[in-house]
């Protein structure tokens, strides 16, 4: 059964009128067209379809679009753009930490969310913290690396 319910994404009011039970992945995907959240596992094991809700990294493979009433729903697309990336896209493409690309919007998600909570982590906060978001091809020291180094300029240290 439908119901029409009002999403907040990306600090956009959207009307949609789906099953209260459907993934928010799907209603972003081929409702929205927002294809920067990806379709990894849907068991909440990968990470590629990450996006932060009320500013927590959140799964989207298996949240239901019912639960988001009064939420702000924020997607890669909304990090930043082509003309003013955001210091952590800047900083993945300077370190060249991607070579699929596919993990990435959900490691810049999850990233976003732990950097706004821990100013000057360490590089093992930060590989503890992306441990749930898997990458295949290997790219995890580059995308430390860049994690790092929008932190530093995200959060400047005041000595």
């Amino acid at each position: 059964m439908s119901k029409a319910l009002t999403l907040t994404v990306n600090g956009q009011d959207h009307d949609i009128d789906v099953p209260l039970t459907t993934p928010l992945l799907d209603v972003l995907r081929n409702h929205l067209g927002l294809k920067g959240s990806r379709y990894g596992c849907g068991l909440e094991q990968c990470g590629a379809c990450m996006v932060l809700i009320d500013g927590m990294a959140t799964y989207s493979c298996s949240r239901e679009v019912g639960t988001l009433a009064g939420r702000a729903v924020t997607t890669i697309e909304g990090l930043g753009s082509a003309a003013a990336l955001h210091p952590l896209q800047q900083a993945f493409l300077d370190e060249q930490a991607g070579q699929c690309g596919y993990c990435l919007s959900g490691m810049l998600i999850a990233a976003k969310a732990f950097l706004d909570q821990n100013s000057q982590p360490t590089r093992s906060e930060v590989a503890a913290t992306l441990d749930a978001n898997l990458c295949r091809c290997g790219s995890h020291p580059r995308i430390l690396r860049a994690v790092l180094k929008a932190a530093a300029k995200m959060h400047p240290r005041v000595d």
